[in-house]
């Protein structure tokens, strides 16, 4: 089944703020897979553990991803009702998720040996 592509609803933000959030959360994604990448280089050394590391970040990403154009209609409609609310459950996901793979990340460089 394929997503109707229509046009981007219209708003009248001068400043273009959803366009701008949705750049940034294309970043983020991106900023993601580098990290995906970074932490697929370690698997030599880390073993499965470093899969684990790749797997969770990739999943993070593509979370992102998916949910990115909801993100984007819901500014665009609240710029039209005046009525915009921060992306809260997003936010805390994305800072979640962050925290947890830098604390794994940490715990990989401390404390697994290398080679293991």
């Amino acid at each position: 089944m394929a997503l109707r592509q229509g046009p981007a609803p219209e708003h009248n933000d001068a400043g273009l703020q959803p366009e701008r959030t949705s750049l940034a959360w294309g970043r983020t994604t991106m900023a993601m897979v580098v990290a995906a990448a970074i932490f697929l280089r370690w698997m030599p050394h880390h073993g499965w553990f470093a899969g684990i590391l790749v797997a969770v970040t990739l999943m993070t990403a593509l979370a992102i991803n998916l949910t990115q154009k909801i993100r984007y209609h819901r500014a665009v409609r609240g710029i039209a009702s005046e009525t915009v609310h921060a992306d809260v459950v997003g936010v805390l996901f994305t800072s979640a998720s962050v925290f947890v793979l830098g604390a794994l990340g940490i715990y990989t460089v401390l404390f697994l040996p290398v080679g293991g």
